[in-house]
């Protein structure tokens, strides 16, 4: 059991019978009242988003998510399958599962699935990825790293801002939290 004070953005809780993922949490302390919390949540069965407020002090059941290492084979439609690296078995995650990770996900990556009683639920991506730029402005000489930006397509559809010296055909390593990009490969 954890409270509100310890609620933080990624936590898995059970709520109401739920299984509710923390996409949002801020507290909010208003003059005489008792300070309240206030939550966007996503359901990690449906993948609908909520908005949750309680009040301070409530106790909430923290859900203990098993990590394995998969590894993405492929989009079918809404469903993106995975492969397990150890014992070959395949999972099937709909869109509304990954729908966050979807921009960073490339044919034959390595992830984290997350799973709740052998259910697959979520996948947690590493920190940053390496994408390579497929359409771009050209950089003429004279473009500097400090100079400006300009936008850049990625290899799996994201469009990043990145500076006016990246080509098409260079690789980026990109921060998965933000979607910014952190330097040339």
């Amino acid at each position: 059991m954890i409270d509100t004070g310890e609620v933080r953005k990624g936590v898995t809780l059970d709520i109401d019978g739920k299984l509710v993922k923390v996409i949002d949490a801020s507290h909010n302390k208003q003059g005489r009242g008792s300070a309240q919390l206030r939550m966007t949540l996503r359901d990690l069965r449906t993948g609908s988003t909520t908005q949750h407020t309680v009040m301070a002090g409530t106790k909430f059941t923290l859900v203990r998510l098993e990590r394995q290492h998969v590894q993405f084979l492929y989009r079918d439609g809404d469903q993106f399958n995975f492969m397990d690296t150890d014992t070959f078995e395949q999972f099937i995650l709909n869109q509304s599962a990954v729908a966050e990770a979807e921009p960073y996900l490339k044919e034959n990556e390595v992830i984290d699935l997350l799973t709740y009683n052998g259910e697959p639920i979520d996948i947690e991506l590493p920190t940053s990825v390496n994408l390579e730029v497929t359409q771009t402005d050209p950089g003429f000489k004279g473009d500097t790293a400090t100079g400006g930006t300009k936008p850049a397509t990625l290899e799996t559809g994201l469009t990043v801002n990145v500076p006016l010296f990246i080509n098409e055909g260079d690789v980026l390593k990109i921060d998965t939290r933000t979607g910014d990009y952190i330097e040339r490969v």
